[in-house]
């Protein structure tokens, strides 16, 4: 893997956020990569939970300043970066005070979804891209993990499929079986059809639950990780029903060569 970059875009990271099987795997497959001799960075939302003093982050003017648009809403992006203690790994997190200066991560003080989930997951998939652009630090995979990063593939196929950029970059969606209860906003569908999406791609919104936005994920995804031993019956058929190319789970001590070699069916 030596020198392909590959860019992570992740719901949750340690050491930012509490250690679970999503925030987890999304430290320790970059690094795996890192230590590879791949180019790595990493995307995630800066929620409010996280120590801004404690882990260095500070602000990019050059990146922060533009208004990306969400249901007809200018909402500005700030754009902060930090790095991974001892593994010289970048993380840039996008931010808003409106979508991420709350404490919770996802859900409120009685265990509720954000009524604003959906909306939230749009801005951090825009401000990704539009970031990446201005860095112009062209991926050669970008590796999607968690359910909040999961609008990256649809977006990245079609709302930005004339971006020349991202001619030749792959995406490859991680899918966990942990996810949420429920649904997301019964609007979610549309305002993502706001953005010109057609109604035959999006159709998997019209019951946003955790199953139906990760279906749409891997149907707009080069390739598919299955990073849970049990992410539900359902999830599994759709995953290999869907003729994209996919690794199976692997533990932990297996997957560095793993995924690696998987990343090679896409370089």
């Amino acid at each position: 893997m030596k020198e392909k970059r590959i860019l992570y875009v992740s719901s949750e990271v340690v050491p930012y956020l509490a250690e679970n099987e999503v925030s987890l795997t999304s430290y320790d497959a970059p690094k795996m990569i890192n230590d590879q001799g791949g180019q790595i960075r990493i995307f995630m939302p800066r929620y409010g939970s996280i120590n801004e003093r404690r882990h260095q982050l500070h602000e990019v003017i050059r990146l922060s300043g533009m208004n990306l648009v969400v249901n007809d809403m200018d909402m500005p992006l700030i754009i902060k970066v930090a790095s991974i203690p001892k593994e010289r790994i970048q993380v840039y997190f996008i931010d808003n005070d409106e979508y991420f200066k709350r404490k919770s991560t996802f859900t409120d003080d009685d265990g509720n979804l954000f009524a604003d989930n959906d909306e939230r997951a749009i801005f951090f998939t825009k401000g990704v891209i539009e970031t990446v652009k201005k860095l112009n630090w062209v991926p050669d995979v970008i590796h999607v993990q968690g359910w909040m990063a999961s609008l990256l593939p649809i977006y990245l196929k079609h709302y930005y499929k004339d971006e020349a950029i991202f001619g030749d970059t792959k995406i490859v969606t991680s899918v966990f079986g942990e996810g949420f209860n429920g649904q997301l906003s019964s609007k979610m569908k549309e305002k993502i059809a706001f953005d010109g999406l057609s109604e035959e791609i999006i159709a998997d919104f019209n019951e946003p639950t955790y199953e139906n936005i990760m279906k749409n994920a891997i149907e707009n995804s080069d390739g598919v990780i299955m990073a849970s031993e049990d992410i539900g019956l359902n999830l599994t058929k759709i995953i290999e029903s869907s003729e994209k190319p996919f690794l199976p789970f692997v533990p932990k001590e297996e997957f560095a060569v793993a995924y690696s070699e998987f990343y090679k069916k896409f370089l």
